[in-house]
């Protein structure tokens, strides 16, 4: 069986962004990394967004946007975001811009096939597809696995699930300076739902609907809002250019603790995911680059993650919105009615001091978090 130094099961976005992140420090051209995924990486198989005030990513970065609309049934508010800017990279350009990357290294390897099995066996690993099997050092695993989360109840899951539709319309309805953040005005028959709108061209965006909660809808469900959202914008004939689809699961789960000393879960199933909101890209930078300051300093993967006061924070949101799934609304305008934008998204960027918390937590209801504390505490 041939060895690697490093394996990677799985290829997307927390794999690429930590073998990105081992090429950029130039401390690992002298181990041997293997990523196996069925997946080829070779079309735009999802989009994601992140607001930040430097100029990651710059290269590949679709669209930037300075302000973002955040509305609900009784109130508009034009949140500036500066410093911040808030940024869309579409996959395909990522993959592109990684695999790129790694074709100029030749100690770096990309095997399409299906992992089916990896397990540590004393001071290695192996790794299993349908057809080969391979040994290594230490394995990053990226495949999530549902039934984890979903065979317990101590910590909720709720997912954010959308479908995405690139239209191009034949009205020039968009403001291409701002991006929708949050529209609750759509009906929320018992859930968090809301639209979300990326806008790149007067005539053409991404509109998605999407939902914080604990299940999925008919497909024909999703798909019935956004036409009933395009006809509210005032467009009437339009093509649909592109469609995506997903669903993030958003959990305070431990997942860190089935790490084992040569065998990390990244990603999803590593809790790489902000849990209150499900926004993974900006998550996964500063976990990659964590993860790789890590493995220049200890080997045993079971020292990687420790728990902060963020990781409450995101389980008591979760346990009111899984409880009562209609309040998201009103928990996120309380937010965004009076607070600080920059602030907010510094909070949730897991950034800020406990007295700048306070400053956001006090916005929201205090009762169905003071219950959701008081249930953790004596539950």
């Amino acid at each position: 069986m041939q060895h690697y130094h490093y394996i990677f099961t799985g290829s997307g976005l927390s794999a690429l962004m930590t073998v990105y992140e081992m090429i950029l420090s130039g401390k690992f051209e002298d181990k041997t990394i293997l990523l196996i995924d069925e997946n080829p990486k070779k079309s735009n198989d999802r989009t994601w967004c992140f607001w930040d005030e430097k100029d990651a990513f710059s290269k590949i970065t679709t669209k930037k946007w300075n302000s973002a609309l955040f509305t609900d049934e009784h109130f508009k508010r034009d949140l500036e975001l500066i410093p911040y800017q808030y940024k869309m990279i579409r996959g395909l350009d990522f993959y592109n811009l990684v695999f790129d990357l790694i074709a100029q290294h030749n100690n770096i390897h990309f095997l399409h096939q299906k992992v089916i099995d990896f397990q540590e066996l004393g001071m290695h690993c192996v790794v299993k597809t349908e057809t080969q099997s391979f040994t290594c050092n230490q394995i990053f695993n990226s495949i999530y696995t549902p039934e984890l989360v979903k065979s317990q109840s101590k910590y909720p899951l709720l997912q954010q699930h959308f479908i995405g539709w690139f239209i191009k319309s034949k009205e020039g309805v968009f403001d291409t300076n701002q991006v929708t953040f949050m529209d609750f005005s759509v009906e929320q028959k018992g859930n968090t739902r809301f639209m979300y709108v990326l806008p790149t061209s007067p005539t053409e965006a991404l509109l998605e609907y999407t939902l914080f909660s604990a299940d999925l809808l008919p497909k024909e469900e999703y798909e019935t809002e956004i036409k009933k959202y395009i006809e509210k914008l005032g467009i009437n004939e339009y093509e649909i250019v592109e469609k995506e689809q997903g669903n993030i699961p958003m959990t305070s789960y431990p997942f860190w603790e089935h790490n084992t000393k040569n065998i990390i879960n990244i990603g999803s199933v590593g809790g790489w995911t902000k849990a209150s909101t499900g926004y993974t890209f900006k998550n996964t930078i500063k976990k990659s680059k964590q993860l790789v300051g890590f493995l220049s300093l200890e080997s045993d993967f079971r020292k990687f993650h420790k728990k902060d006061k963020f990781w409450l924070y995101d389980l008591l949101f979760l346990d009111v919105l899984y409880k009562r799934n209609d309040l998201g609304s009103s928990v996120f305008s309380s937010l965004f009615k009076k607070g600080n934008p920059t602030l907010i998204f510094k909070f949730l960027d897991e950034e800020t001091s406990f007295s700048e918390d306070l400053q956001v937590m006090l916005k929201c209801p205090k009762l169905p978090f003071i219950k959701a504390l008081l249930g953790r505490l004596f539950g």
